[in-house]
C-alpha cells in the first residue's frame, strides 16, 4: 500500500531520517517511487512478480521465497503487516472523524437532492454495463466514492483533487485495492498534470460548479482524453439557490442543458442526450459525451492566448 514516509518509519520501527536515506536508494534503483502531495511525501513500491523489468520481478520472487523459507523473516513480515493494519485503521478513523465534523454541511446539500443511490445507479448505467472503461480519471475525486464505485470496471484509475484533506479521505477509501490499480494526484483542474491522450474515461462528479471558467476545465479534460474516449459530468441543473454560493463556495448555480452542450461541443466532445434526476429542491443532471476522433484540442499555450485550432 502507498505510505507516507512517516507511516513507513512507523511500520518499520526506524527513525524517519534513516528510512528517508533508504528510500532514496530504492528510488534511485527504480524499486520504489516518490510522489509529493502538499507537504507530504508518499512512497509506492515498484517491485512485482508481474513487472516487465526482470530485476523487479526477481526481487519480488526472492522476497516471496524468503518469507516461506526463513522463519525469522516471516515473523518480521507478520509484525510489519500488523503495523500496516493499524495504519489502515487510523486512516479510517480519521476519515470518520472528518465526516462527523462536516456532517451538518453535507446534510444541508443532501436534503436538496434525490437519493445518492439513484444518482450512482444512473452514473454506472450511463457508462454502459461492460467493463471497458480503460484508464479512468476522476477529476475532483473528493472522498474517492466515485473512483471506488468504478474501480472494478477500469484497468487503472487516477483520483485527482486539489485538496490534500480530500485525498487523504480518498486514500482511506481506496487503500484495500491492489496498489498497482490506482493512484492519487494533487493539482488544479485548470491545468491537469497529465500527458495528452492519457485516459479513456473521465468523470467529474459535482465538481464543475466550482470552476470559474468551465470551458477551460473541459478543454483540459479533452486534451488528456483519448480519441473516442468518454467524459461523464454529474452536476446540478440551473437553479437559484443563492445560499449554495455563500455557504458552500459554489461558483456556478448549476448548468442548463444548452450551456453544457455548448461547453462540451466547444471543448471537442460530441454530446449524448442528457439524463435528468429530480430531487427534493434541486435537479441532478448527467451529461455524457465522446471525444471526436478528428478533434484537435487546443494546447495549454493556445488556450492561454485564447486561440483554437
Amino acid at each position: 500500500m502507498e505510505l507516507a514516509v512517516g507511516e513507513l518509519a512507523q511500520v518499520l520501527g526506524q527513525s524517519q531520517p534513516r528510512v528517508s536515506r533508504h528510500i532514496a536508494i530504492l528510488c534511485d534503483s527504480r524499486l520504489a517511487e516518490r510522489r509529493r502531495e502538499g507537504s507530504w511525501i508518499f512512497l509506492r513500491q515498484c517491485v512485482s512478480k508481474h513487472s516487465g523489468r526482470p530485476l523487479s520481478a526477481a526481487i519480488a520472487g526472492l522476497l516471496d521465497a524468503a518469507e516461506k523459507e526463513d522463519e525469522a523473516f516471516a515473523a518480521r513480515c507478520a509484525e510489519d503487516r500488523r503495523h500496516l493494519a493499524a495504519i489502515r485503521e487510523a486512516r479510517e478513523k480519521n476519515a470518520a472523524e472528518y465526516f462527523a465534523r462536516h456532517a451538518g454541511e453535507w446534510d444541508q446539500i443532501r436534503a436538496l437532492l434525490g437519493p445518492g443511490s439513484t444518482v450512482e445507479a444512473a452514473l454506472v448505467g450511463s457508462l454502459g454495463r461492460d467493463d471497458r472503461l480503460g484508464r479512468l480519471l476522476d477529476v475532483g475525486t473528493g472522498t474517492g466514492r466515485i473512483a471506488a464505485l468504478l474501480a472494478d470496471r477500469c484497468f487503472h484509475l487516477v483520483g485527482f483533487d486539489k485538496s490534500t484533506e480530500m485525498l487523504r479521505l480518498a486514500r482511506a477509501k481506496l487503500q484495500d485495492l491492489p496498489v498497482e490499480k490506482w493512484e492519487l494526484v494533487q493539482g488544479n483542474f485548470n491545468a491537469l498534470p497529465f500527458e495528452e491522450d492519457s485516459f479513456d474515461t473521465i468523470t467529474l462528479h459535482q465538481v464543475l460548479h466550482y470552476a470559474q471558467d468551465p470551458l477551460r476545465v473541459l478543454r483540459e479534460v479533452a486534451r488528456v482524453c483519448r480519441s473516442a474516449g468518454r467524459v461523464l459530468i454529474v452536476d446540478l441543473a440551473a437553479h437559484e439557490r443563492e445560499e449554495l454560493r455563500k455557504r458552500h463556495a459554489h461558483v456556478r448555480l448549476g448548468f442548463s442543458d444548452e450551456q453544457m452542450l455548448e461547453l462540451l461541443s466547444e471543448s471537442g466532445f460530441a454530446p449524448d442526450p442528457p439524463i435528468t434526476l429530480p430531487g427534493e429542491a434541486l435537479t441532478t443532471k448527467l451529461w455524457t459525451a465522446s471525444r471526436a476522433a478528428a478533434t484537435k484540442v487546443p494546447s495549454k499555450h493556445q488556450q492561454a492566448k485564447g486561440t483554437t485550432t
